[in-house]
């Protein structure tokens, strides 16, 4: 049995392997059949909106912008609330199937049975 995975990412691009990591490992559970919610927080939040993903670039990286469909078809993808509102962000914003949510979501899913938490 895979265990569900939590990952809360704290950087957008100007971290730019922290970044792409975060969601490369969401990608490879989610393939694994992980139960999995990605968070993004800070300067990530800007990713949840169309076309953000897209501008950014990694050597050597898959696409962020294929990850980050891969999470949304296969997991949960949730742009901190806190952060959504310091960046004016608001859910008619955002792609199709992201949403917006706040700590007591994170924290109800983090202490969830046998959820494996990561941050990046």
């Amino acid at each position: 049995m895979v265990r569900p995975l939590v990952i809360k990412v704290t950087c957008g691009i100007e971290e730019p392997e922290r970044l792409n990591q975060a969601f490369t490992v969401a990608t490879a559970a989610v393939a694994a059949g992980a139960d999995v919610s990605l968070w993004l927080t800070g300067e990530g939040a800007w990713l949840g909106l169309p076309g953000k993903a897209e501008e950014f670039t990694l050597d050597l990286a898959t696409s962020l912008a294929r990850l980050r469909d891969a999470v949304i078809a296969g997991g949960q993808l949730t742009v901190c609330s806190q952060c959504a509102a310091r960046r004016e962000i608001v859910e008619a914003d955002l792609l199709a199937g992201v949403r917006i949510a706040g700590a007591a979501a994170f924290a109800e899913e983090v202490l969830a049975d046998e959820v494996q938490a990561l941050v990046y």
